[in-house]
């Protein structure tokens, strides 16, 4: 079969590799109808090193089922399913608490000995601990936004909900991703009353719009966080969703955010040191939250309103190609020309 390797920064290859093949009585064998290329995917093609060892390349996926282990008992061959970003057992100490991203047993697509989804097919391990069933046919319309529910719309959930965003809320989201953008729809669905989206895209920011936000400031560092306390009284907003991941993202989260606040941090950081001091957030009472999405539970809460068209996620998606075109998909996300390439192999 066919699946994307990254050999080093720049250099996406869609290459032959074998078959998967059921190793575990609790794997299934799932065929990929839809796939993508996230943001945080461009970190490893921004730098990985070209040492020689290539990695299998994608964490988001919808399949078919095409053959499952003798132990699974929630799906079965024919069924169209959804897969978090992380495979997990379901059953250990975390995952019970629904904190997936953190299963004893569970992993990361790509790493390790876990395939990459964007590829043909993938071998999935604890299936019954990791996969959805979705109630729409491989060609529904829905598939787009199906697929957010993987990573980047659960991300943008994950963000509101641990900065605490409620009816009446006043949120700011920094980066205009598609996470980012999906943690305006997710603000708007939780009832924040005020959404302020930071970014300087302009096709991005009116679709921030549609799904919520009230304001859009294009200005950074001090400037846009003397934009976001202009339209906030001067205080800052009671939450702040860094989406970005970058150390000046996280330095603009703190400027503003409001005195006993939330910052609430999504995008993958970049970097270790960052201020957490009695001038920055001690002394101002800011909490400091955020981090990896455990999707797999929020897939239940968020799919009704995918289903019966309330929300429309899919919407971050603005190219679509096969396989061999996501060598291209690299170069034109990388290139901030398009948002978020919609694979399908």
């Amino acid at each position: 079969m066919r699946a994307t390797m990254l050999y080093g920064a720049g250099d996406v290859r869609i290459e032959e590799v074998p078959d998967p093949r059921l190793v575990h009585p609790t794997d299934a064998l799932v065929r990929i109808t839809a796939a993508c290329i996230c943001g945080s995917d461009l970190w490893p093609y921004d730098t990985k090193p070209a040492d020689g060892t290539p990695t299998r390349m994608g964490h988001e996926f919808i399949g078919v089922v095409e053959e499952t282990g003798a132990e699974v008992t929630t799906v079965r061959k024919g069924d169209l399913v959804v897969a978090p970003w992380v495979f997990s057992d379901g059953t250990c100490e975390y995952c019970r608490e629904g904190l997936t991203t953190s299963c004893t047993h569970g992993g990361i697509w790509g790493y390790g000995d876990a395939d990459g989804a964007q590829a043909e097919a993938v071998r999935v391990p604890y299936a019954d601990g990791t996969l959805v069933k979705l109630p729409v046919a491989a060609d529904s319309a829905l598939i787009p936004s199906l697929l957010t529910l993987s990573d980047v719309f659960g991300t943008g959930h994950h963000a509101a909900v641990r900065g605490g965003v409620t009816a009446g809320s006043t949120v700011t989201v920094i980066g205009d991703g598609a996470v980012g953008l999906l943690a305006v729809l997710a603000a708007k669905r939780l009832g924040a009353e005020q959404i302020v989206l930071m970014g300087r895209h302009k096709a991005r920011t009116d679709l921030g719009r549609e799904f919520g936000a009230t304001d859009v400031v294009a200005d950074r560092g001090d400037a846009g966080i003397a934009a976001v306390r202009e339209l906030t009284a001067g205080q800052g907003t009671s939450v702040v969703i860094e989406a970005v991941g970058t150390r000046p993202a996280y330095d603009q989260a703190v400027g503003a955010v409001r005195n006993g606040g939330t910052i609430s941090r999504v995008g993958v950081p970049q970097y270790e040191d960052a201020p957490v001091g009695i001038g920055s957030l001690f002394f101002r009472n800011i909490r400091l939250t955020g981090g990896a999405a455990p999707t797999r539970p929020y897939i239940a809460e968020l799919l009704p309103d995918v289903l019966n068209g309330t929300l429309n996620p899919g919407k971050v998606f603005d190219v679509t190609t096969d396989l061999t075109g996501v060598p291209t998909g690299y170069r034109q996300m990388a290139a901030r020309e398009s948002l978020k390439v919609l694979v399908r192999p």
